[in-house]
């Protein structure tokens, strides 16, 4: 058994080996909490999520840090416009973060470091690189000279003399334009810490590398986040930590853009989808399906039609999931493994499509054991699909979509009732063998939107499609 990932800075798929056997470092790149998240944001941490569960059913023990960025130019402006201090923008955005990362089923990381706490860690990461001659201070700004380290733009693959970075507002006493901001001076107003070459407060880059050393050492595994973080954040993080004299990263993974009309779905653009809104007209876990089966690398252009189908895609393996449970009378536990082709695609760069393939395979294979009254064949078939579910975090069974499918266990009580009624009727319809007046309740009832099934403990009712 070999997983193999596609590393960003070798530009092609690498088998895994990690730096400590049977252990899994992984450092994602987490929220920039100046706003609440759209689905665009919570895809990275939801593909790497199921990075995390394959690696765990792979026997390994994984450490997954997760940070939070929680002071840059963004938050300071959105704190000076609504006259709110920073830390309170932050912290509120932080935990709709949390919330979103929650509502769609991802594991809470092992830990979740914020920058404003790693101060202490940066300055002494800047003292390290101005005593290398790596960094310099001017004007209270200390910055890192591109120039000095061999192999910059490696990971975006990029020419340092093709380079234009222009300086940043108040980023003065630069001696290459190209050079970034480590530390920024403070000005009047903003929110600074004191360093020894004065008060100011952490350019973007910086955290990353301090917090990466601090909770995995000066090498780990895996570092994670999406496509556009490549540069300048990633290939920055990699020259401080390098230049500091860590081996840093030894695989970089990158996921890819959730977009609509072709542009990357942000909130400058204006088109962005608030998951606290989505949640309200979509179950979090046809969110988590749609979100989370095309590959991590692809694009996902956004659209109702597409969450649509993937609400019936996943329709079809609950329903199966249900029919089975309740023919065995007992929840079915998953199997101890999952089929063998499910894990070869899943080993072959996280291949969760061609995963997915073998759930809905084994579905139809259980539904037409169900057809043919085969109830052993349907439980082993509904335990391979739990088993398979469990990995991406789309088990419906699991205790965390508890009443989830139900879409508001009150209104799901009101429904239920009426609809009770209803098929009462349909019953006694077919008591006194009308069944045109049966089939026409049903027709009705599916017109609604509900889907009836007649089982043998009664007829059973579920939200169809949209």
């Amino acid at each position: 058994m070999t997983i193999r990932l596609h590393d960003t800075s070798a530009r092609q798929i690498r088998d895994f080996v990690p730096l400590t056997p049977g252990c899994v470092s992984i450092y994602l790149c987490g929220a920039t909490v100046q706003a609440a998240p759209h689905i665009g944001h919570i895809r990275s941490g939801l593909n790497f999520d199921i990075m995390r569960r394959w690696f765990t059913y792979r026997g390994y023990d994984v450490t997954f840090i997760r940070n939070v960025t929680d002071i840059d130019d963004k938050i300071i402006k959105k704190s000076a416009e609504q006259g709110r201090p920073w830390w309170s923008i932050g912290y509120e955005n932080e935990r709709a973060f949390n919330d979103g990362y929650d509502a769609l089923g991802c594991l809470p990381p092992t830990y979740e470091p914020r920058a404003t706490g790693h101060i202490t860690e940066m300055i002494e990461m800047m003292r390290g690189l101005i005593e290398r001659g790596h960094a310099y201070e001017a004007d209270g700004n200390v910055y890192f000279d591109v120039r000095s380290l061999p192999g910059y733009l490696s990971l975006s693959n990029q020419e340092l003399d093709d380079l234009r970075q222009p300086s940043g507002e108040g980023e003065t006493g630069k001696r290459d334009p190209r050079d970034f901001a480590m530390w920024k001076a403070a000005k009047e107003g903003e929110p600074s810490w004191e360093t020894p070459w004065g008060r100011g407060r952490p350019g973007w880059h910086l955290e990353c590398s301090a917090m990466a050393h601090k909770y995995l050492g000066s090498a780990f595994d895996i570092h994670g986040g999406g496509i556009d973080l490549i540069f300048p954040h990633h290939e920055n993080e990699i020259a401080q930590a390098k230049a500091y004299g860590d081996e840093f990263a030894n695989y970089w993974v990158h996921n890819g853009w959730v977009t609509m009309a072709g542009e990357k779905m942000s909130k400058s653009l204006g088109n962005s989808v608030l998951v606290s809104e989505m949640v309200k007209h979509w179950r979090p876990i046809v969110l988590r399906y749609y979100l989370g089966t095309p590959h991590y690398r692809s694009m996902i252009e956004y659209s109702e039609e597409s969450l649509r189908d993937a609400e019936s895609a996943f329709a079809r393996i609950e329903g199966f999931v249900q029919r089975v449970t309740e023919k065995a009378g007992e929840v079915v536990p998953p199997a101890a493994e999952v089929p063998p082709a499910f894990a070869e695609a899943m080993d072959e760069d996280l291949g969760v499509p061609q995963a997915l393939a073998i759930v809905h395979t084994t579905v139809r294979q259980g539904n037409s054991a169900l057809a043919a009254d085969d109830k052993e064949a349907a439980v082993a078939r509904l335990a391979e699909v739990r088993a398979m579910l469990g990995v991406l975090g789309l088990d419906p069974l699991d205790e965390h979509w508890a009443g989830e499918g139900d879409r508001g266990e009150d209104l799901h009580g009101v429904v239920d009732t009426l609809v009770r009624l209803v098929l009462d009727q349909r019953q006694s319809a077919r008591a006194r063998k009308d069944w045109a007046a049966a089939d026409a309740i049903r027709d009705q009832l599916n017109q609604s939107g509900l889907v009836i099934e007649d089982s043998a403990s009664g007829p059973r009712w579920t939200l169809g499609p949209r």
